[in-house]
């Protein structure tokens, strides 16, 4: 099972493997992130109130008859959390830290009701000059709707281990 995102811990027995070590990243590699992910209107009222984001745009249907839009839009803030927990699992499961998101885009509104799906594409990748047995992986991330309609964009940085840096074995990465 080497290569299948599956280690074997013993006799007919596997532990699910997240990310990669630095080495394993090559630039121009692309991670389409599954399952995807159908939001709704209890998703947007959720975020919307627990990050104090009172916008009419978000919460109030009566309102958004009157906008381009007719009806209320998903918060960006729920989007961006979406795409960017989907994309956790294969490109920074095993980071030390997340350093950063750039260049962030919101291109598309997106609706309750629409499925998203995400892929990462490998930027670039780099030794850290400060911390010895670690590396930087930058990836650009999309986010696109069922229809193929991308919706988001953003780039984000992160900090992994090296091979020989190894990772902690009690986590069983």
């Amino acid at each position: 099972m080497e290569g299948s995102g599956y280690k074997q811990v013993g006799p007919q027995r596997y532990r699910e493997l997240l990310g990669f070590a630095f080495e394993d990243f090559t630039v121009g590699d692309v991670f389409e992130h599954r399952p995807g992910r159908t939001v709704t209107e209890a998703d947007n009222v959720l975020m919307s109130t627990l990050s104090l984001n009172p916008s009419p745009l978000h919460l109030d249907a009566a309102y958004c008859q009157h906008t381009p839009w007719e009806r209320p839009l998903i918060s960006s803030l729920v989007t961006f959390s979406v795409v960017c927990g989907m994309s956790v699992r294969s490109t920074s499961g095993r980071a030390l830290a997340n350093l950063g998101w750039d260049r962030i885009r919101l291109t598309h509104p997106v609706f309750a009701g629409d499925t998203l799906y995400a892929e990462s594409r490998i930027l670039a990748k780099r030794l850290s000059e400060k911390r010895k047995g670690e590396g930087i992986v930058t990836c650009e991330t999309r986010g696109l709707k069922s229809t193929g309609e991308v919706f988001l964009t953003f780039e984000r940085s992160f900090l992994v281990p090296t091979r020989e840096r190894g990772v902690d074995e009690r986590a069983g990465y």
